[in-house]
C-alpha cells in the first residue's frame, strides 16, 4: 500500500469535483475539512481490527488524518464508520484497486482526485 500525499501536487490539490452521491447534476459542493489532510501511511495491510479479531472485510478505506485502515460499510463490521465516529476524523479515502475516491463523513460530500 501507498501513502496518500497531500500538498498543491499531492492530493489536495488534485481534487477536481466535489459532489453529493445521488444528485443527478452532481452539483458541486463545499467540503469544509480538506485542510485536514495528512501525508499518512496506512496502518494495517487490511482492516487493523478485523485483522486483530481474524474477521474479514469487504472493501478497505483508509483515514486521511491519521491512515487508520478500516473496514467499508458493507462490512460486517463497518470499521472505518466506527473510526470516524471515535475519533472525529473526517476523511477517508478508498484504497481498493483502480479507486481513489474520498468520503467526507460531516459534509457527506464525496470527491474525486484527479488522476496524476
Amino acid at each position: 500500500m501507498g501513502q496518500a500525499r497531500k500538498g498543491e501536487n499531492g492530493l489536495l490539490g488534485a481534487i477536481r469535483r466535489v459532489f453529493q452521491p445521488g444528485r443527478p447534476s452532481r452539483s458541486e459542493v463545499s467540503c469544509t475539512h480538506l485542510d485536514q489532510i495528512q501525508d499518512v501511511t496506512p496502518s494495517a495491510e487490511g482492516c487493523e481490527e478485523c485483522l486483530k479479531t481474524g474477521d474479514q472485510w469487504v472493501h478497505l478505506r483508509i483515514c486521511l488524518i491519521c491512515g487508520h485502515v478500516g473496514c467499508c460499510d458493507n462490512s460486517r463490521n463497518t470499521h472505518a464508520t466506527k473510526h470516524f465516529q471515535a475519533t472525529g476524523h473526517p476523511l477517508m479515502q478508498s484504497i481498493e484497486p483502480g479507486e481513489n475516491w474520498i468520503w467526507c463523513y460531516v459534509d457527506k460530500v464525496a470527491m474525486q482526485p484527479e488522476e496524476s
